[in-house]
């Protein structure tokens, strides 16, 4: 699978919750395949999704699952101590790796070569990380995204998958349109 099968197999499971998606082509294919009001599509930043999203879930009770790729996530280190120090129970990282910076041209990562992201996590205090390697069973997907979402403490899912980009197009929102319409999902 390739990250665009993965978020149209989770994007129902999605709807309820509040949404910070990475940056360029994960953002264009989760507009494409489920746009929500409760999906914040991140248009530029690399590597700060995350952190918006633990944010978001700091400041206010509902779920707040990100999406994030392995490239962003190795942007902003940092961002991994702070959620394992600070992360309440409504945060979710969905990590997924497929071991390149997708956006600008599947460069690779060094989740490829050594890099372990769970296992930085964990290093960076993160209780719950659970890795997803058979992506090829969504229902697998599913069943770890559907049990992070019962509560207890912040997880981080680490969803290891193929390269490979969707063809989509340009998100024709207003950057303004995003952020209110977010806005107003956030308060509901």
């Amino acid at each position: 699978m390739i990250r665009s099968e993965i978020l149209t197999e989770i994007a129902p499971l999605l709807r309820d919750q509040l949404v910070v998606c990475n940056i360029g082509i994960p953002s264009q294919e989760l507009h494409a395949i489920d746009d929500q009001p409760s999906n914040f599509y991140m248009l530029g930043t690399m590597g700060l999704a995350s952190s918006i999203g633990l944010g978001l879930a700091l400041a206010q009770p509902k779920p707040v699952v990100v999406i994030d790729g392995d490239g962003s996530v190795l942007t902003n280190l940092g961002t991994l101590p702070t959620i394992g120090n600070n992360a309440p129970g409504n945060y979710i990282l969905m990590i997924i790796d497929n071991g390149s910076y997708g956006s600008t041209g599947d460069q690779p990562t060094y989740t490829g070569k050594k890099t372990c992201l769970a296992g930085m996590a964990r290093a960076a205090g993160c209780d719950t990380v659970v890795e997803v390697q058979d992506v090829d069973t969504a229902a697998a997907l599913a069943q770890a995204l559907k049990q992070a979402e019962q509560g207890g403490p912040a997880t981080v899912l680490v969803v290891k998958c193929d390269s490979g980009n969707a063809k989509m197009p340009v998100i024709p929102l207003d950057p303004v349109v995003i952020r209110d319409r977010f806005m107003k999902a956030v308060q509901a």
